[in-house]
């Protein structure tokens, strides 16, 4: 077991992090809001840190899950960044969903200072978190990796080098993508099978056992149907990826319509008020 640090225990790192100490690991905590990580504590063990350079001190892997690509650089960069305060030969691991390009900005950074870096973005949501069963995608060097892997599956069911630091990233915006397609047709299906007076549940329960089942259908199809929001990935977020996403198919050239469309009716949704409700509440603007 190792001695690990966690900046930012929001409804992804919190419970995380929680794996990381029920695993055994040593764990010190750093949360912005510092009521929080003392709350960690109480429930985890461990310990918290006033700043990232404080929490990382003698961690062998540094994890962070926070916002944004300028959340993470506050984190890990300048005089009480985490950097500031690891030890080379450790490695950092970030499961922010973030750009490709700042991940490769701070890999850059932590490897002028002897730091090992891998981007690791998550897919599986609150209750994937919550219940140890996250998919994990990484980029970074391969003895990098190795040296977190074991660590990383203390909350993850699935966990892959994807190629070089920022192929996470990259890979995650494949999985935006996909999923955002899937809920935008999911989402018409639902509103057309109530408007041709069908029983939405059972149309549901027979085409999820063929070729239109999805976990989205598993698991919101119903809650969808019920025009119930009050949980999961908000539309905030998900506007984010879709924003950070969009920006690298401007770079690299790769053409996504629908993609682009969808980031618009996400945009309805945030001005029915919808910014906290769940990515499945674009049935919502189909049913004003």
């Amino acid at each position: 077991m190792a001695k690990v640090a966690f900046l930012g225990l929001g409804v992804m790192g919190g419970p995380m992090a929680g794996h990381l100490a029920k695993k055994g690991h040593d764990v010190t905590v750093y949360n912005r809001t510092g009521a929080k990580a003392e709350a960690w504590v109480k429930a985890h063990g461990g310990a918290h840190a006033a700043t990232p350079r404080e929490a990382v001190k003698g961690a062998a892997i540094v994890f962070a899950c926070v916002g944004n690509d300028n959340d993470l650089r506050s984190v890990v960069l300048g005089e009480d960044g985490a950097l500031a305060g690891m030890e080379p030969g450790s490695v950092f691991v970030d499961h922010t969903t973030a750009s490709a390009e700042v991940a490769r900005e701070l890999a850059a950074a932590a490897q002028e200072k002897g730091v090992g870096f891998i981007d690791a973005p998550v897919s599986g949501g609150q209750a994937g978190a919550e219940n140890g069963v996250l998919t994990v995608m990484c980029g970074g060097e391969p003895e990098t990796y190795a040296k977190a892997e074991e660590a990383i599956k203390s909350f993850a069911r699935a966990c892959r080098l994807m190629g070089p630091v920022g192929s996470g990233q990259l890979t995650k915006m494949v999985n935006q993508i996909c999923i955002a397609g899937l809920v935008q047709g999911l989402s018409e299906g639902v509103h057309f099978a109530k408007r041709a007076g069908l029983d939405v549940e059972a149309v549901l329960d027979v085409i999820s056992k063929g070729a239109a089942g999805s976990w989205q259908m598993e698991n919101r199809g119903k809650t969808m149907n019920e025009g119930k929001f009050d949980f999961g990935f908000a539309v905030d977020w998900m506007r984010k990826d879709l924003g950070i996403l969009l920006d690298e198919a401007r770079r690299n050239g790769a053409k996504l319509p629908v993609s682009a469309l969808i980031d618009q009716f996400y945009a309805e949704v945030q001005a029915m008020g919808g910014n906290r409700w769940d990515t499945s509440s674009l049935v919502a603007r189909l049913e004003r």
